[in-house]
């Protein structure tokens, strides 16, 4: 009897011994599986993980960037009308006329539209510009526009006597504003070329404005500021131009014109046929 004992006993040790492994492997705390995201709205938002590229602060801004420079340029010239200012108009134009009493010329009048000339044998020397031919003549239609009103109804409101005293329509330059226009146009159309175009444009647009302070047409003020407005108003077309003439209109899968000829009289007849 005793030894039936002593065999059960270690038959219940080597059992429980065969046990321990397997109660070893087994974690006392087991951590639940984490949920799965049933929110199927976001499910295609970034799929390839690409950082998203944070918004860029206002100063850095196409707009700021536009403006920032022809700002100041009318800003400066604001500030130096009459003997306002650093450097003012009045301090400028007693230098000139010391240095050049009796200076007179009309080259002025030609070479406001100079850059304009640069940019069409530019053209038809074969050079493609940034835009094709009729987005090209829409912007300097509206730049021109722009440049036009702004200018004109400037000089209404200042009421600025000229040097000469010929009129109250000094300030700012119409002349400076237009060459500087065309200089800007030409720049923003060819400088994926060369930047000599623009440079070369800029250079006639700064002969105008200095001509018109050389022929006592205008002050210093009046030639900062136009040269301003004339760069904001190219800015600001293309900055508000997207393109959307000369292009093929698109039409209706199926749709197609074809002549008319009835009695005499030609027209032109449209049909459209549903796509299966």
């Amino acid at each position: 009897m005793r030894s039936y004992l002593l065999q059960r006993v270690v038959a219940l040790l080597l059992f429980t011994g065969s046990l321990a492994p397997v109660y070893a492997q087994v974690p006392a705390n087991p951590t639940t599986p984490p949920p799965v995201d049933t929110d199927t709205l976001r499910k295609f938002e970034n799929p390839n993980g690409v950082p998203v590229k944070a918004p860029q602060p206002w100063y850095k801004g196409k707009l700021v960037k536009a403006t920032i420079v022809p700002a100041l340029m009318i800003g400066y010239g604001i500030s130096t009308i009459n003997n306002n200012g650093f450097y003012s108009s009045y301090d400028a134009r007693r230098d000139i006329q010391k240095q050049f009493p009796n200076f007179r010329t009309r080259v002025d009048d030609i070479l406001i539209v100079a850059p304009y000339f640069e940019l069409a044998a530019v053209s038809l020397a074969g050079v493609e510009s940034r835009n094709d031919r009729i987005n090209t003549l829409l912007l300097i239609g509206k730049a021109e526009a722009l440049m036009l009103s702004s200018v004109f109804l400037t000089k209404r409101l200042t009421n600025v006597a000229r040097p000469d005293a010929s009129d109250r329509l000094s300030f700012p330059s119409g002349h400076t504003a237009q060459a500087f226009l065309a200089a800007s146009i030409v720049h923003a159309e060819l400088r994926d070329k060369s930047q000599w175009y623009g440079v070369g444009a800029y250079g006639i647009a700064t002969s105008v404005a200095a001509l018109r302070m050389l022929n006592n047409k205008h002050w210093q003020s009046d030639v900062v500021a136009g040269a301003g407005f004339g760069i904001l108003s190219a800015h600001l077309a293309y900055l508000s131009h997207r393109n959307r003439w000369g292009r093929k209109p698109r039409l209706l899968e199926g749709t197609s014109f074809s002549p008319l000829y009835y009695q005499g009289a030609t027209g032109l007849t449209f049909t459209w046929r549903p796509t299966k």
